[in-house]
């Protein structure tokens, strides 16, 4: 497909675009995150890339390292996450880092989430084809509900987009994605936890 060449050179031009504001803004985010926590800024993760590569995912760390209370009591994410670490999450500034994997080719600005690698084993066929494209920082799913959605319906979104990536579509993605940002929606489910795990399709 013709558009999925311009799209990795659309990439290209918006890295290069987005650089320098988000090397000021990650600075001032790392400064915040050494302040308050102890441990690395930065957050690594294995995740599916196209046709389910796996790469390594970069994010700003906003939860503190450890993972049980000094009781030794389990700690939820919405427990272990710094001040510093939700005002980054709700302006969306840990996916900067991955502006780096756009460079490298693991990902895009725009397409469907790259999820758990253990998630793999779980998908039905038709889900599978959410990785006939690149993985994206945003996509249909997360400026249609984000977190607040069941995986049956970020699914189909995803599989959907797949189905009519285009252009045009990939720029109504892009802008309702900053008017998102802006009005901080869809971020975290209500309660403790950002979202329920996938737990397959029975």
């Amino acid at each position: 497909m013709k558009y999925i060449k311009i799209k990795r050179v659309l990439d290209f031009i918006l890295t290069f675009i987005f650089s320098i504001p988000s090397i000021i803004i990650l600075l001032f985010c790392i400064i915040a995150i050494k302040i308050e926590s102890k441990g690395p800024a930065f957050f690594k993760q294995v995740r599916p890339s196209y046709k389910g590569r796996l790469f390594i995912i970069y994010k700003l760390r906003t939860m503190i390292v450890d993972t049980n209370s000094a009781e030794g009591q389990p700690l939820s994410d919405m427990q272990r996450m710094t001040k510093s670490g939700n005002i980054i999450r709700k302006c969306s500034f840990d996916e900067l880092p991955q502006l780096f994997n756009i460079i490298k080719g693991d990902m895009s600005f725009i397409g469907p989430r790259p999820l758990l690698p253990q998630y793999l084993s779980l998908y039905s066929a038709e889900q599978m084809r959410r990785h006939d494209v690149l993985p994206g920082i945003s996509g249909l799913a997360q400026v249609n509900g984000r977190n607040a959605i069941s995986w049956d319906e970020k699914f189909k979104l995803d599989v959907w987009y797949v189905d009519h990536i285009s252009f045009s579509l990939d720029c109504q993605i892009f802008i309702k994605t900053i008017l998102n940002i802006i009005r901080r929606e869809g971020i975290n489910q209500s309660g403790d936890k950002t979202i329920e795990g996938f737990k397959g399709n029975n």
